[in-house]
């Protein structure tokens, strides 16, 4: 059993899309609209692991991201290297984004970085 993908909810889609593509090296499909219902989607794949659905439906209801909360807290991604840590954790920092902590080594042995990115979800890059 693995995890075939996991779906997020952004308000702008082509957006999110172009975050994936652009810093970690994501290819997208061409995507799906339902005209019907007014839900869009992209598949970004990459070259290991899930794939991550990226979704916007007009209905949504846009959540609170002020303090933690339960559910899903970030999204990992192995650059392969803590030089490439570094590198687009530095990129990133760079074109604007928040660094929320690191690069560093956490208590567990982790070597990352975690980016505030695509509308206020948490973007951890690690080794």
């Amino acid at each position: 059993m693995f995890i075939e993908h996991i779906a997020l909810y952004v308000n702008d889609l082509e957006k999110a899309r172009d975050f994936f593509i652009k810093y970690l090296g994501g290819r997208s499909n061409d995507g799906y609209h339902n005209v019907r219902t007014g839900f869009r989607s992209f598949f970004i794949s990459f070259d290991e692991g899930a794939r991550l659905e990226l979704m916007n439906n007009p209905q949504v209801i846009e959540g609170d991201r002020t303090a933690e909360h339960t559910g899903y807290a970030h999204a990992a991604f192995s650059v392969g290297s803590r030089e490439a840590v570094d590198e687009l954790t530095e990129k990133l920092r760079t074109d604007g984004y928040e660094v929320r902590s690191g690069p560093r080594t956490t208590g567990d042995g982790y070597y990352e970085s975690c980016i505030v990115a695509v509308e206020g979800n948490l973007i951890e890059i690690t080794v």
